[in-house]
C-alpha cells in the first residue's frame, strides 16, 4: 500500500479522545461557514494537524478572520462560532475606540478639543 507524503502529521488526538484526521476537514471549495466546519478549522490548527497559514490558504481565509474565530473559541468555546452568538459573544471594544460616538449635526463642524462650541441663533 502507498501512503502519500504529507506535510506534518497524518492524524492528531483531540482532548476528547477522538482522533481527527485530513478527511474530517471542511472540503476546500467551501464557501458556507457553518460554525462545525469552522470548529474543525480551528481544532486542526490548534492541535497541530494543519498550520495556520495551511488554513488560510486552503479556505481563502485572511489571517484576521482565523484569529477571530480562534479568539472566539478560545473565550467562549464553539457555540461562538455560530452566527446567531454573534451579538451575544462579540469581542469587547478597544479602549481607544468610544462605545458611543456624539450626534452629528450636518453642515456644523466640531470644535477642537478644548474649544468651546459656537453659539448657535435662536
Amino acid at each position: 500500500m502507498f501512503l502519500k507524503k504529507v506535510d506534518g502529521p497524518r492524524a492528531v488526538t483531540l482532548p476528547d479522545g477522538s482522533v481527527m484526521t485530513l478527511a474530517d476537514l471542511p472540503a476546500p471549495e467551501t464557501h458556507r461557514w457553518v460554525a462545525s466546519r469552522k470548529a474543525a478549522v480551528v481544532r486542526a490548527v490548534t492541535h497541530g494537524l494543519i498550520s495556520a497559514d495551511f488554513a488560510c490558504r486552503r479556505y481563502g481565509l485572511s489571517e484576521e478572520e482565523l484569529d477571530s474565530w480562534q479568539r472566539a473559541v478560545a473565550r467562549h468555546g464553539e457555540q461562538a462560532l455560530k452566527a446567531t452568538s454573534i451579538q451575544r459573544f462579540r469581542d469587547d471594544p478597544s479602549p481607544e475606540t468610544p462605545a458611543i460616538l456624539p450626534p452629528v449635526t450636518p453642515g456644523v463642524i466640531a470644535p477642537e478639543e478644548g474649544e468651546d462650541l459656537p453659539e448657535t441663533p435662536e
